[in-house]
């Protein structure tokens, strides 16, 4: 799951262009679209994935009108706090870093392994240059190994590193890698695995605490009734509730 940092004081000049109530008659959902199968956008150029189909559920559930906008991942946490949305929807881990700036639902996915995905069974992940996107949990763990990491901006940057020799691996999400390894003869699993961060929730500005409630709610209805159980094998997201 991924992961963004963001500083308090960052925040601060952010957050005085936050709106009063976090939001209208629509909930505005933001999302990357680019994080296959949490989102991305379809041929029909619209979002689609795991969390469209969960968070369209959702909203029916707690009785919200929502739209979906995207926007880049570096800027996710700042954009939701100055109001541009007001929910972040996009494969974010719940840590404590964030949880100092923003505030989560509960998880609705629990931890995914991490995986290294190689063009050589003889790749060095100890040691090696390892990819990974910015400001991810795989990008921290990666920078506090004994590996170099190198980080890109998006997740395609970082499996086109290893293909063309810029990087020993690439560590993200085992469920984003493995239909790209399943589709590319080229690249394999390694067999070591790594368990990082804490399961995704949604986030809401911390004075949405309302909105938070109706979808805290909303999730653990799915989860009392098997219909979460049920979309997270539809997109094989490993691990149930």
């Amino acid at each position: 799951m991924k992961t963004l940092f963001l500083t308090t004081a960052a925040i601060a000049m952010t957050a005085t262009l936050a709106l009063a109530d976090g939001h209208g008659k629509t909930v505005r959902m933001g999302t990357e679209g680019a994080y296959p199968p949490y989102n991305f956008i379809n041929d029909a150029g619209e979002v689609d994935g795991f969390e469209r189909e969960l968070g369209d559920e959702l909203c029916k559930r707690a009785e919200l009108t929502c739209e979906w906008v995207t926007n880049e991942w570096d800027s996710i946490i700042p954009n939701l706090v100055s109001g541009n949305y007001d929910t972040i929807i996009a494969g974010m881990s719940i840590t404590d870093e964030r949880d100092e700036v923003i505030d989560f639902t509960q998880n609705y996915t629990l931890p995914d392994p991490s995986a290294y995905l190689v063009a050589s069974p003889d790749a060095d992940i100890a040691g090696g240059v390892v990819a990974a996107q910015t400001n991810t949990i795989q990008a921290a763990f990666i920078a506090e190994s004994g590996a170099t990491l190198v980080e890109f901006a998006t997740p395609e940057e970082t499996i086109a590193a290893v293909k063309n020799g810029e990087a020993d691996a690439v560590l993200a999400d085992k469920a984003f890698l493995s239909p790209i390894e399943a589709d590319d003869p080229d690249l394999m699993f390694m067999e070591q695995e790594e368990l990082i961060g804490g399961g995704i929730g949604m986030g809401l500005r911390e004075s949405d605490g309302e909105l938070r409630d109706k979808f805290d709610a909303a999730i653990q209805s799915m989860k009392d009734d098997g219909s979460l159980n049920a979309l997270l094998d539809k997109w094989e997201i490993g691990g149930s509730f």
